[in-house]
């Protein structure tokens, strides 16, 4: 219990990422661009009533899913593998919105497998809103650990 008492460092490595680069960082873009898509092509089919849009939401929807999927276990596994980051209560508010921000995605996304039209309005619009949000929240969250915290960034002395 001891180790409780001691002071969090400032700045924590990452132990998973490729050639020193964090592999969470390199990951989230790919379910952040999507799931903030869906909201967009949304809100295209709502004004225009083009199929093309039902059927791209539904394809923004799995990619950002399926991709968060990814970021999400690289970044869980980060969180349990790395103590220093553990012992930040930024990282499991980022972990618990994460979580929020997948499940409602892939809520989102199984809503429209069966028809993509008719799930829009109005639960298809409200979750891809809801998701915008929680991808605000939980950026927000992860840039605090960043900037912050500096959670995995290279000091300059461990670059050489």
């Amino acid at each position: 219990m001891k180790h409780y008492a001691d002071p969090i460092p400032h700045g924590t490595t990452t132990s998973v990422h490729f050639f020193g680069h964090p592999a969470h960082a390199m990951l989230v873009p790919f379910p952040i661009a999507f799931l903030v898509s869906v909201f967009a092509s949304d809100l295209a089919w709502w004004t225009w009533s083009d199929p093309f849009w039902a059927r791209m939401s539904l394809w923004l929807a799995g990619g950002g899913a399926l991709s968060g999927i990814v970021a999400g276990a690289v970044g869980t596994a980060e969180l349990l593998a790395v103590r220093d980051i553990r012992r930040r209560a930024a990282a499991w508010s980022h972990f618990v919105v994460a979580v929020m921000l997948l499940s409602v995605g892939m809520a989102n996304w199984g809503l429209r497998l069966g028809d993509a039209e008719a799930a829009i309005v109005p639960m298809g619009l409200y979750l891809s809103g809801l998701g915008v949000l929680l991808v605000g929240v939980a950026g927000w969250l992860g840039g605090t650990l960043v900037f912050e915290h500096r959670v995995g960034v290279l000091n300059e002395d461990e670059e050489d």
